[in-house]
């Protein structure tokens, strides 16, 4: 029986054998195109998971390990953003050489990137046409369960915060807009509850991490393609421009203004 080894534990030889750029040469920008991407997926990967951990950790009241957990999330997305600083090495032209190769595949696809806008509270369901069954099977019942923000409340009610029912009901269907009554808890949590102020400062560090990476995106692909129209149909930077400053915990934000 062999021993475990660095590349047997990590799968290293069928992971290399994943990058399989499909134009003639090939040309030399496509292997970067892909192991970019395939990244990120991996980050995505483990961000859902680190997110899983989060909502239970947040449902058990335990705000320690939920500060840890929103904290490691925050860097990767930082490292998600200083990918973007590599891919932007490569110049129109440059990705212009392959471009046709992606036919309808687009970013528009990642299965993984629409179940975390979904566990971050997204409901429209708008994304859900550009997957597969099994993705939109997954970004579905995200949107079924319970958002990130929705446990993140669970927690306030546990420390005795009066947060409103339909607050902790938040569940499928269900766009949540700024509530002024959440927001009058929320200052008072600021106010009173050290320890839970952490926990809504921590989302904060999220949302703006999510903000900014919708942001070096939308320049990546402007700088990359211009105003054209996205492979696979999608319409490029107008859809990516227009998800910019929408803040994923609008309370959080809002609430600045009582203090």
């Amino acid at each position: 029986m062999s021993s475990l080894t660095y590349g047997s534990y990590l799968k290293i030889p069928e992971l290399l054998s994943l990058q399989r750029p499909l134009s003639e040469g090939p040309e030399h920008d496509e292997m970067l195109f892909i192991v970019i991407h395939q990244t990120y997926e991996l980050w995505f990967k483990q961000v859902l998971h680190e997110l899983v951990a989060t909502q239970i950790a947040l449902e058990s009241n335990d705000l320690y390990r939920s500060l840890a957990l929103i904290g490691r999330v925050r860097t990767i997305l930082k490292t998600l953003v200083s990918q973007v600083d590599i891919l932007e090495t490569m110049t129109p032209l440059q990705f212009n050489s392959f471009r046709s190769r992606l036919e309808s595949s687009s970013g528009f696809q990642s299965g993984q990137f629409r179940e975390f806008e979904a566990v971050l509270g997204r409901r429209d369901g708008f994304q859900l046409d550009f997957l597969d069954d099994n993705q939109r099977g997954r970004v579905h019942a995200a949107m079924m369960r319970r958002s990130l923000w929705g446990s993140a409340l669970q927690l306030l009610s546990q420390r005795h915060h009066p947060v409103s029912q339909h607050r902790l009901d938040d569940a499928a269907s269900v766009i949540v807009e700024p509530d002024e009554q959440l927001q009058e808890v929320l200052a008072d949590v600021y106010k009173y509850d050290n320890e839970a102020s952490l926990l809504l400062e921590r989302l904060v560090d999220l949302d703006e991490g999510v903000q900014e990476w919708r942001y070096r995106h939308v320049k990546m692909v402007e700088r990359t393609i211009g105003n054209k129209s996205g492979t696979g149909g999608s319409s490029g930077v107008n859809y990516l421009a227009s998800t910019l400053f929408k803040p994923v915990f609008p309370d959080l934000w809002a609430v600045r203004n009582r203090f």
